[in-house]
This record gives structure tokens, sequence and C-alpha cells, in this order.
């Protein structure tokens, strides 16, 4: 899995019922053929990553097939979360 594209918004809470920092980060993937998750359509990785004090982690995630919008149920790997939170916190170190 290799991520070759990725936007990210802040997440307003107009009601201060959460607390620390919300973001939705689209990833866009391209997949080995021979992973089950592939799709001839391509797939993306929809998240909501919390930044609250000095913690962060992945609250949420969906792959998500690029022309169709199908959901699949797929789990990341150990491994594969933490390239990801890590790619997450560079991106947001950006902003």
């Amino acid at each position: 899995m290799n991520i070759v594209e990725s936007t990210i918004e802040k997440l307003d809470d107009p009601f201060g019922i959460l607390s620390g920092d919300r973001y939705e980060i689209f990833l866009s993937l391209v997949i080995d053929e021979e992973d089950e998750l592939y799709s001839e359509h391509g797939i993306k990785l929809k998240l909501i990553y919390v930044v609250e004090d000095d913690k962060t982690k992945i609250a949420q995630y969906d792959f998500i097939e690029n022309t169709t919008g199908r959901i699949f149920d797929f789990a990341l790997e150990e491994e594969e979360e933490e390239e990801i939170k890590d790619y997450c916190q560079q991106l947001i170190e950006q902003l």
C-alpha cells in the first residue's frame, strides 16, 4: 500500500463538545493487484485523526472504492496503522 495523494481538513466543533482537534483526511492509495483490498477503480482511505494535548490517534477509518463509493470492511494491520499515523502527523505539521 502506497500513498499517492492526500487531502486534509480541520473539522470545526462549533459547540465545543469534543476535546482536542479533529481532522478529516483522505489518502489515495495504490494497492498491489494481489492484495485482497485491490480494486481496478482505485481505493482511498478516509479517516478521522485526533490530536489532543500531546496524544494522537486514528479515531475512525474506512477504505472506499473511488468510483463507486463502496466501503470495504478491512482493518489496517498494526504496522500499516503506525505508518498512516506518521503520515497524518506530517500532514498536520505542514498546515
